[in-house]
């Protein structure tokens, strides 16, 4: 990277502006000359690699904000929406494109954001339309509704870290010392000499449908007996979360400008079980065994006592400025295909509706519980992700309550695999190509294809049957 040369004049510009900053006082905190600097702004000079990386650290930006991958990146999706029938009577050649994104990144950000809003009214509408697509409803509306939608955007755009908070965590796990002590006790203790709060643990049938309740009039926490050990930690740390941290929290959700009360008490909650996370696995340390031990899920959630889908969770909230770990992503899916959870440190595309594409292995680990497998899979713009899916039993339940058992599905960029112990020792992985959903993907011919896509138009033949019963011209 020392001798990379990078024409990006426009981006730097606009980053300046957006900063409030004179080419004299950017040229100042970059220690070069203004006219050089000027010679930059309008692409008549290079950006080295040094200067650019001394411009991240200055105004702590992403760099992969300003490179010409992400442009690249940029056309690519671009071009992918423009062949869209929609957009047919329009001819825009790729170089417009690229002149367009590197001269205009947020313009292009803005145009493809409102395609996203325009598939995402147009899957509504089908579904709407659609009598066999209840279990697509249930999604979508709790998709649709406010306080979720507004509280995954506020996390996302965070890329699932709050550097305040985690510091605070740490702060407190160095405090207990719970490297050396048995975080349950340290944690209970705390709760009841700093806060009056006892803990205990309770029959299932005083709790009934409940793992957890705070008592605030009787300063009690109780824990149902049906939480395994690490759920009961979990559930101590999130109640001291609420107690200690509480002021950073709030601070946190009003900087975020929610638009209801429902989004404001959804994120609090979710930066509590932040809080906690980070607490049971404070970053410095949990950083430095991740790393040292290549990603390994399992050994790390014997090493912190915490349970898989916790230590999964917790590896895509490692963006600390300096100290970044692999950029993950995280999704928890159910036996019927539903996303329950789904959180990313990077770019990944999400299924908003109807579930995930079937050709993912995170549907198949449920024929294996508890292996954990490997697979390399290529969305349709051409990104490669590894990721690993593991089928876990949730053992809160007595005998007669039917067991829950979810998929989680870990991933991150296919450049980023090589740093993971999946990867070791085994041939290489031919990429499964995927798509988004049935409704977005426009792969012909797909054996395992739901729905017909809703940016093409169908072709029927009566002569011959297909493998997949929508047709359509790609």
């Amino acid at each position: 990277m020392s001798t990379q040369k990078l024409m990006i004049g426009p981006r730097i510009r606009q980053l300046r502006q957006s900063l409030g900053l004179t080419q004299a006082a950017m040229a100042d905190d970059l220690g070069i000359s203004t006219s050089y600097m000027n010679l930059i702004e309008r692409n008549q000079r290079p950006m080295s690699a040094k200067v650019l990386l001394r411009l991240a650290d200055v105004y702590d930006i992403d760099i992969a904000k300003l490179s010409p991958e992400s442009d690249a990146k940029m056309v690519q999706e671009l071009i992918t929406i423009l062949k869209n029938p929609a957009y047919g009577s329009y001819t825009i050649s790729n170089a417009e494109l690229r002149d367009s994104v590197g001269s205009s990144p947020d313009f292009a950000r803005a145009f493809i954001a409102l395609h996203s809003r325009a598939e995402e009214l147009t899957v509504r509408a089908s579904l709407r339309h659609d009598p066999l697509a209840d279990r697509d409803k249930v999604e979508l509306l709790e998709e649709s509704s406010g306080a979720v939608e507004n509280v995954r955007r506020f996390i996302q755009d965070n890329q699932n870290h709050f550097d305040a908070i985690d510091r605070a965590a740490e702060n407190l796990a160095d405090e207990l010392g719970l490297n050396i002590r048995q975080p349950h006790t340290a944690l209970s203790t705390r709760l009841f000499e700093s806060h009056g709060i006892t803990t205990r643990i309770v029959p299932a049938d005083i709790l009934p449908g409940r793992l957890s309740l705070f008592d605030p009039h009787e300063r009690r926490l109780s824990l149902s007996e049906l939480l395994p050990q690490s759920g009961r930690r979990f559930r101590i740390a999130y109640q001291l979360g609420l107690l200690e941290c509480r002021d950073l929290i709030d601070e946190t959700i009003t900087k975020a400008i929610l638009p209801r009360k429902e989004a404001d008490d959804l994120a609090r909650l979710s930066l509590a079980n932040y809080f906690a996370a980070a607490v049971l696995m404070p970053y410095g340390r949990f950083l430095q065994a991740a790393q040292d031990n290549h990603y390994d899920v399992e050994l790390l959630t014997r090493r912190f006592d915490t349970s898989y889908e916790q230590t999964a969770h917790r590896l895509t909230t490692l963006q600390r400025k300096g100290a970044r770990g692999v950029p993950f992503f995280f999704v928890r899916v159910d036996m019927a295909g539903n996303i329950s959870k789904r959180f990313s440190a990077g770019k990944f595309h999400f299924s908003r509706f109807g579930g995930a594409c079937p050709l993912w292995n995170i549907h198949a680990c449920f024929q294996t519980p508890g292996e954990t497998i490997p697979q390399v899979i290529e969305m349709p713009d051409g990104t490669k992700y590894f990721s690993v899916a593991r089928a876990v039993l949730r053992p809160e339940g007595a005998h007669g309550q039917h067991a829950q058992m979810v998929a989680i599905g870990l991933g991150c960029e296919l450049k980023h695999a090589g740093e993971l112990v999946y990867t070791k020792d085994k041939a290489e992985i031919q990429p499964t190509p995927i798509g988004v959903n049935c409704y977005l993907c426009e792969r012909p011919a797909c054996r395992s294809r739901a729905h017909a896509p809703i940016n093409r138009k169908l072709r029927f033949d009566e002569r011959a049957r297909d493998q997949s019963i929508f047709r359509f011209d790609n």
